[in-house]
């Protein structure tokens, strides 16, 4: 099996045998096969036997691997492996196809339709494309199935058409012939069709039919035709009732402007309220199918027309209703999530003060609905009798119910901004007091009778505790005296323990209540059950951190109590735990913080030296590390820092410790984690300790190869480069020193080891690099360490791991960056010593930039992830702006060497004169066509000879690329984006709370809701991601810990409601969540005109992470995501480009105000510029054309003009134009 390339021919009996080795063969023989047949489906000569394999009729495996794999044919090569001359020839092959597969196998019917709707894309003199299908497979019955399943794939495809090879133009223009164009022609032919005989009416396939075209459709050509009585005969038919009911869902999603559907509306409302009695018929023959159709269709109903109902309750009341009868009936929690949403859209009108008569006629509706949901919230009765496992040992079952009860949650939240705190809070009050005056009396030690029932209520006490005010005075001092005599069960005990801790803001206000709760959570350590231990460790975090003044004269019994406590905890309650008591002595006055460190740290220390010879004795070192990071007692310059003096005394242990262990890496990690700690916390006041500790850090590299300590080392080089007044020469230059040590063991290292032996060391010594190009490149540079580092970096580069290629890529565009006329920093760098590094850097490249070049381009074509193109690409980029002509003479060697049949000579020989044709003009510009050039080639490379296709998978292929792909997936992992909702009042008023927050823009959210809701803007909610640890972790987050913008950190959490992202439609969770930010994708045509950027080039615009969460990495997180969006379908961007703040602006003291920072020290380096931050990112400036200069073009959003934005100062009310840089980065 001949690599890709070398191939003459493919027979279809060698084709079908790889497919049956792929099915069982031995492993060896199945990487052979998956060779092979990678090889197959990108071979020229492969269209033959494909087709062979589709006329033969083998076995419906085997056929379906080839109809996938003609569909990636015609998608990627069609434009250059078959003549347009053959294309109706292949056009009529396929229908014939068609034909013969009318029957099925239905997987195999599809793709041909796909592939037919992907060739009439491409076929731009196939303009009769409706007619001549319906025309070729009308000649019998059993192809209708072929014409409905074409018409249903035609709109996806359209809309996917992007990753087709076509121009913006282009793709316009088959979308308008084959979609907009033929719309009429569409809705008579389902007319038709559905008229023909009554099965044709109940097709599932007719119902998907009209569910693709109503993305084209005007939802009132629907509406006002017989398909209408089609859809809604089709809901209560079993042959069709999903499809009929999905239908009908879209529809009506299609009517949410009511202003401008009012006439659709007024034909549905009664069609659907028709439905009403099927819900009771539905429950009692217990057709859980059924009920789910008619409460999406109800629900969504209701959804898409909150506003109207909160206009007219009165009329639109039966609609309510019915969702709330769907609630009530659903006896097995299977459908009442479908109506989440609808009850969160409209209390979002229902509190405005607009709508407060709607209120008060919808207040009994949520009422009834708070009862329905304390009855779901109750957890089930085992049928076995085993109270001990309440859902019969099937777990999945259990976590569902766990998460639809925190679901549920949000909805009583909702309810309780109707109803209002009070009332609310009094139904819980009621069924506590309702359970106790029935059951009190008949629990024992062994036994508490319907425990669920009162369960229940304090779960739902919990869930309400982030909307009820700490002032409330009415309910709570009831409720709280009833939770500390709460009976002592497992499931009762915990959720007392949770809701205690989640009002501890409360507490702190109410001190008179304090003291039986403290000690209700204290009492509950000596439990047996580890889900209330650990409930309480968590309850125990909050009412230090948020009472921590009340308890700070506690602090001694604290200590008892926490010694006591700690090694019965797991590990992350001892984290949790150690968080709370160090908040309480952090409160303590300074001249007692060395006292208190010694008492609650030398035990601390006295365990990890009995433990000294247990290698997993690690939790003690989180616990020092946690106290390092909360202890940092207010200290006047010149005074000694009390805190710095305990560490000095215990560090010598520590040490000892981490000899002893240097090849176990959880201590070493560990260790390192609380020595960094104390030179965040501390900063210069640990100089006493630093050479002490570089000699640790030194010696514990060479032994260990540990990356941790190279992160130490690079936090000491930021920390006192960043606070250089008070650092003296000699300390900077030993600092200094102490890297060149780091960096000279590293590179020994790299010659003893493979990268692929050390990759997470690689990651941190660049980032490392980094630090010290962006503080000491005088330094640096000129030093003989430089060749070296940058011979360990194109070594690195052979890596196909994503973080450590990014730091190393970083690095490369730092280093090259002083070999131009804009280095990463030229701060404090003379005008001599910068052009003698940038002489440096330029000799250094003639010896080595051939290597870098190959290494380069091998990982943009072979194996960089994704998310390394852009970076990769700009380290090209960078040398041709440099030295255009040795880079691409660098190039052409370099694809010379790509091996033979990957690439014709016509191509390569193509990209050079392209190449050299750019490069023979002065005009700047045409550099970034050079970029442009290259990833188009290198794209398409990898396209054609390494990205497997699809077609593999099901035959449960592993290919080498795979670990690749699933690099690239997990781009930005730790940060999720969800789209905005511009009809969202709640939306709009969180964006305007965090643009405020921002100091820029909150007036423009009005206009960004018009922009996005024409698709012109995507704005996307930032969220923090990551499975939770139970419960205790979801309260966490409930409690604000991941605080959303600066002041919002009690803002109550907004729900998943946009119905579309862009132009496509998408259907929302309801899943409530805490935005950390937002940012957007905008298009801007005129722009990229002016620019000079591909047609499909979109600007981020409005990008904001919250000041409590940044230098966290996730704004680079987000960058990552969005980055990966905006490159893949339907957006398919060749690059994305912004504008921000020029950066001498920035550092003004005019700035302040806006920025909300503060002038650095003198003598201290400048603060990080937004265009510094960019330019990490592999962003590169890019001049404002002559003719924007001379011609103040108005941006969109009318704030500023180009060149500058114009900024309103709040407190003078001058006007102030900010001068702006505009930045761009090529996609891969």
């Amino acid at each position: 099996m001949a690599a890709n390339g070398a191939q003459d021919s493919f027979s279809p009996s060698d084709v079908l045998a790889a497919v049956l080795t792929m099915r069982g063969g031995e492993q060896d023989a199945k990487k052979k096969a998956h060779a092979y047949l990678e090889s197959f489906q990108k071979s020229k000569t492969s269209w033959g036997t494909i087709i062979g394999i589709l006329q033969s009729k083998a076995e419906p495996e085997a056929t379906l691997f080839a109809a996938i794999t003609l569909r990636g044919k015609i998608t990627y090569d069609l434009s250059t492996q078959v003549p347009a001359t053959e294309l109706p020839a292949l056009r009529n092959q396929i229908l014939l196809l068609l034909k013969e597969f009318a029957v099925g196998p239905k997987p195999i019917r599809v793709q041909l339709c796909v592939c037919l709707a992907i060739l009439a894309i491409q076929m731009k003199d196939w303009n009769d494309v409706l007619p001549s299908v319906v025309q070729s497979l009308s000649d019998s019955p059993e192809s209708h199935a072929c014409i409905l399943d074409f018409l249903r794939v035609l709109p996806e495809e359209v809309t996917e058409g992007r990753k087709i090879t076509l121009s913006e133009d282009d793709l316009a223009d088959r979308s308008k012939v084959l979609l907009a164009d033929n719309t009429d022609r569409v809705v008579q032919l389902l007319i038709n069709y559905s008229q023909s005989s009554p099965a044709a009416a109940r097709n599932p396939q007719l119902m998907e039919c009209i569910t693709s075209w109503l993305r084209e459709v005007p939802v009132s050509s629907i509406v006002h035709s017989p398909l209408l009585d089609v859809v809604f005969q089709g809901v209560t038919a079993d042959d069709c009732s999903q499809e009929a009911s999905e239908c009908l869902c879209v529809m009506i999603r299609e009517t949410r402007d009511v202003d401008e559907s009012q006439e659709s509306i007024r034909v549905l409302f009664p069609r659907i309220v028709g439905l009403q009695p099927r819900i009771a018929i539905a429950a009692s023959e217990e057709d859980t199918e059924a009920l789910k159709a008619l409460t999406k269709v109800l629900a969504i109903a209701a959804e898409s027309w909150s506003v109207a109902i909160a206009r007219q309750p009165s009329h639109f009341r039966p609609l309510v209703e019915a969702v709330l009868e769907c609630a009530a009936r659903d006896k097995d929690q299977d459908v009442i999530e479908h109506t989440f949403l609808f009850w969160y859209e409209l209390k979002q009108y229902l509190v405005l003060e607009r709508y407060i008569q709607s209120r008060v006629e919808m207040v009994d509706i949520y009422s009834k609905l708070v009862d329905i949901l304390l009855k779901h919230l109750q957890y089930p009765r085992p049928e076995s009798g085993n109270e001990t496992d309440l859902f019969d040992g099937d777990r999945e079952q259990e976590e569902k119910f766990r998460e639809f009860r925190h679901q549920m949650g949000d909805t009583l939240k909702d309810s309780c901004e109707v109803m209002g705190v009070t009332e609310c809070l009094t139904k819980v009050l009621n069924a506590i007091q309702v359970w106790m005056q029935k059951h009190a009396s008949e629990v024992s030690d062994t036994n508490v009778p319907n425990w669920q029932e009162l369960e229940a209520p304090l779960f739902a006490m919990r869930a309400l505790g982030r909307i009820v005010d700490r002032e409330e005075d009415i309910v709570l001092p009831q409720l709280m005296p009833l939770l500390v005599q709460i009976p002592n069960h497992e499931k009762l005990k915990f959720a007392t323990i949770m809701v205690l801790g989640r009002y501890t803001e409360w507490t702190a206000v109410h001190p008179e209540y304090l003291e039986p709760q403290f000690n209700y959570i204290v009492n509950s350590f000596q439990a047996d059950s580890k889900e209330i231990i650990r409930a309480a460790a968590l309850a125990i975090k909050f009412f230090c951190t948020d009472c921590k003044n009340l308890l700070s004269g506690q602090v001694l019994q604290l200590q008892t109590f926490y010694d006591q406590v700690l090694d019965k905890l797991p590990n992350q309650s001892k984290e949790e735990v150690t968080d709370g008591v160090s908040n309480v002595v952090a409160v303590q006055p300074a001249d007692q913080t060395y006292t208190l460190l010694k008492t609650y740290c030398d035990p601390l220390i006295q365990r990890l030296m009995t433990m000294a010879n247990q290698a997993t004795d690690k939790e003690s070192k989180i616990a020092l590390a946690v106290f390092v990071q909360n202890v940092t007692p207010a200290i006047n310059r010149g005074d000694a820092n009390p805190a710095v003096k305990y560490w000095q005394e215990v560090f010598p242990i520590l040490s000892t410790v981490l000899e002893n262990f240097l090849d176990f890496s959880p201590i070493c990690e560990r260790i390192c984690r609380c020595w960094r700690n104390m030179i965040v916390s501390y900063r210069t006041a640990m100089s006493p300790l630093l050479p002490e500790m570089a000699n640790k850090l030194a010696n514990g590299f060479t032994r260990s190869h540990e990356g941790c300590f190279l992160w130490v080392t690079g936090t000491i080089l930021r920390e006192f480069s960043e606070d250089r007044d008070s650092v003296d020469q000699a300390t900077t230059e030993n600092i200094y020193s102490f890297f060149e040590v780091q960096a000279t063991a590293f590179l020994r290292v790299m010659t003893e080891l493979q990268p692929t032996d050390l990759p997470d060391a690689i990651d941190d010594f660049f980032r490392l690099m980094i630090d010290a190009l962006l503080y000491y490149p005088q330094k640096l540079i000129p030093s003989t360490l430089l060749v070296p580092i940058f011979e360990a970096a194109i070594y690195a580069l052979t890596l196909e791991q994503r973080d450590p290629l990014v730091s190393t890529l970083h690095y490369v565009r730092d280093l090259l960056s002083y070999g131009s006329n804009n280095p990463a920093s030229s701060e404090g760098l003379p005008e001599v010593a910068a052009q003698q590094i940038k002489v440096i850097i330029l000799s250094m490249l003639q010896s080595h930039g051939l290597g870098l070049v190959k290494q380069v381009m091998a990982g943009m074509m072979l194996t960089f992830p994704r998310d390394c193109f852009a970076d990769g690409s700009g380290v090209l980029l960078a040398l041709f702006e440099m030295i255009p002509g040795q880079t691409a003479a660098w190039v052409a060697q370099t694809i010379q060497l790509l091996p033979e049949g990957t690439v014709s000579p016509a191509d390569a020989n193509n990209l050079m004169v392209k190449i050299k044709d750019k490069l023979s003009t002065d005009d700047a510009s045409n550099i970034r066509h050079v970029r442009v050039l290259l990833q188009d080639f290198t794209n398409s490379y990898r396209r054609r000879n390494v990205a497997p296709r699809d077609g593999l998978g099901q035959l449960e292929a592993r290919s080498q690329d795979a670990a690749v792909t699933t690099t690239a997936a997990a781009a930005g992992a730790g940060i999720t984006l969800l789209p905005w909702d511009p009809a969202s009042d709640t939306h709009a008023a969180r964006m305007t709370m965090q643009r405020h927050a921002c100091g820029w823009d909150a007036e423009a959210v009005p206009y960004w809701q018009k922009r996005v809701a024409t698709g012109d803007k995507l704005l996307f909610w930032i969220l923090l991601s990551g499975a939770g640890d139970g419960e205790t972790l979801l309260a966490a987050a409930e409690h604000g810990q991941g605080s959303a913008a600066d002041n919002e950190e009690r803002a109550p959490p907004l729900r998943d409601t946009a119905t579309r992202v862009g132009r496509t439609a998408r259907t929302p969770t309801a899943a409530a969540f805490v935005p950390i930010g937002h940012i957007a994708l905008d298009e801007y045509p005129a722009r990229n005109e002016l620019f000079g950027l591909p047609a499909s080039t979109l600007w981020i615009k409005s990008f904001y992470i919250s000041k409590a969460m940044q230098s966290g990495g996730l704004g680079r997180k987000a960058m990552g995501q969005v980055e990966a969006m905006a490159a893949g379908a339907p957006f398919c961007s060749a690059a994305l480009a912004l504008d921000t703040t020029h950066p001498t602006w920035q550092r003004r003291a005019a700035s302040v105000r806006l920025y909300g920072t503060e002038e650095p020290p003198a003598g201290a380096p400048p603060v990080r510029t937004n265009q510094a931050w960019y330019a990490r990112q592999a962003y590169s400036d890019m001049a404002l054309p002559a003719a924007a200069q001379e011609e103040a073009c108005a941006r969109v959003e009318g704030r500023d003009s180009l060149g500058y934005y114009a900024w309103t100062d709040p407190e003078t009310g001058e006007l102030v134009k900010i001068p702006t840089v505009y930045m761009y980065k090529m996609m891969g």
